[in-house]
């Protein structure tokens, strides 16, 4: 049999970089068909198609010159093949043509293939199924509320990266410590919060959130359930002072004052969670005019100062972890959590305040919580089972026994309920050297329009704002105390 290529080529070494490029290659070529039909993306098939494969395409590819170069010098030595300084190329010999040929276009497939490659590794390792299912127990918290967030349809990318080559290679260079850890099994359980060196929020929040065109004032409608027989439905509806009442004022005044471009906030926090704010500083950027504010329950400390920007209010955009009291209300609007069970708000709620070690155990201690408490009763089997099951989903999109993640381990400071949130700063006590204070008062940021039972609802007549009241008769002790003092802790 005649050889048609270079007589170096045909050795063991080679015959296998040749078997194992080609098979990669085939492989490649299997897959991509294959997860081009299917209509859902798996992240590993795409570690696999991505990132392996390659490598063997690659391996292969490297083989086979390493095994001629090996052979070239065995021929050498035994006299086979003329000893030259440099190998010389004559494309007259069938072989060397063959071999060239086979290079040259072997070559072009190659580069071809590594451009369409890289490009789409690029978007896979960009992905949400990549971010989310790679190291599954670490991210699965992150991932499940992601699904379940206002931003469910915006990649991780887009905020945790953003766009531009620096900080897409700074989020890579820092993913390879991640994998190292969770190699290891040694990461933090829960993640720590707040991520350090988060790209600011003009630069990713800001790209689709415009802070120059603002809304007026927004309505909010919060339904919440009692913890008594009947489960009682309380409603308060809100009138957020978002912005000014007019968009055209643009951000005089209103929540997003905080944002407006003529001033600049900067702040002191007192831990590294930042729920409690020492100093506050406040700059005209027009007049170059400062007002600093200072806590005198806050002892001082070293913390860098921070601008202010979204994230210091919406803390939790994307992954958000209710208290068990809000997402049990959320279950039972939805139709998961049968409201007509006498005290289901109540054992719901205590169901999943217990302690669960994994997610296994949660779901036969939530089921055996709730069966015994309906044991002796009356009940409709298939209104318990309804909640059980229920009661299970909404524990499952919230709390993650295995990774210590609660509503508490990751507080939300956009509001006030079960964190200080607002009340970080907006607590009378900030203080300036004129006597100027940070106001706590209710109605800077929001007017209640109605409150109360649903059958009994009380309405503002007029613009102002109803007096809250409180759905527990406790006084005017919600006035002395912040919400969170009580709605922070279990079964709240």
């Amino acid at each position: 049999m005649s050889k048609r290529l270079p007589k170096s080529y045909y050795n063991p070494l080679s015959y296998a970089g040749t078997a194992i490029a080609l098979i990669a290659l085939f492989m490649f070529f299997f897959l991509y068909v294959l997860s081009s039909f299917s209509s859902v993306e798996q992240a590993y098939v795409g570690i696999v198609l991505f990132l392996v494969i390659p490598f063997f395409i690659i391996l292969g590819l490297v083989l086979i010159p390493i095994g001629m170069w090996r052979r070239a010098r065995w021929m050498k030595k035994t006299g086979e093949m003329p000893k030259r300084d440099y190998p010389v190329l004559d494309l007259n010999q069938p072989r060397q043509r063959n071999a060239t040929i086979i290079f040259t276009a072997g070559t072009l497939v190659f580069l071809f293939l590594s451009a369409f490659g890289s490009y789409e590794a690029y978007h896979f390792t960009e992905s949400v199924e990549f971010c989310g299912k790679l190291c599954h127990e670490i991210m699965e918290p992150e991932y499940t509320a992601y699904h379940t967030s206002p931003h469910a349809r915006v990649t991780c990318a887009q905020c945790h990266v953003g766009e531009g080559a620096s900080w897409f290679v700074k989020s890579k260079l820092s993913g390879v410590a991640q994998v190292w850890h969770t190699l290891r099994n040694d990461y933090p359980r829960p993640i720590p919060t707040p991520v350090e060196n988060l790209r600011p929020a003009r630069e990713t929040c800001e790209t689709c959130h415009w802070p120059q065109k603002v809304y007026g004032q927004q309505q909010r409608r919060e339904i919440h359930f009692l913890a008594d027989e009947t489960n009682t439905q309380w409603e308060i509806r809100l009138l957020l002072h978002t912005g000014t009442g007019n968009p055209a004022l643009g951000q005089a005044h209103g929540i997003h004052w905080h944002i407006n471009q003529n001033i600049r906030i900067e702040y002191q926090p007192a831990n590294e969670k930042r729920t409690e704010i020492g100093k506050v500083v406040l700059i005209n950027e027009s007049t170059g005019e400062e007002t600093v504010y200072n806590n005198p329950n806050v002892e001082e400390n070293d913390s860098p100062m921070r601008v202010m920007d979204c994230i210091d209010c919406h803390n939790r955009p994307s992954h958000i972890y209710r208290s068990p009291s809000t997402f049990i209300d959320r279950a039972i609007v939805a139709g998961e959590i049968d409201s007509t069970l006498p005290y289901i708000k109540m054992t719901a709620v205590q169901a999943c305040v217990q302690e669960y070690e994994s997610d296994e155990q949660a779901i036969e201690g939530i089921a055996s919580y709730i069966t015994e408490f309906y044991a002796d009763m009356e009940v409709s089997q298939a209104k318990v089972e309804k909640s059980i099951q229920g009661t299970i989903a909404a524990f499952q999109r919230n709390i993650f026994p295995y990774m210590n993640v609660t509503w508490q381990a990751y507080p939300n400071h956009i509001d006030h309920m079960t964190t200080d949130g607002c009340f970080r700063c907006h607590n009378d006590l900030h203080q300036s050297d004129d006597g100027k204070t940070i106001s706590k008062t209710c109605t800077q940021c929001h007017d209640i329009t109605a409150q109360g039972p649903i059958d009994s609802l009380e309405f503002s007549q007029t613009a102002a704002s109803l007096e809250f009241k409180h759905p527990v008769d406790i006084g005017m002790g919600w006035q002395e105390i912040n919400c969170s003092e009580c709605h922070s802790v279990p079964p709240y």
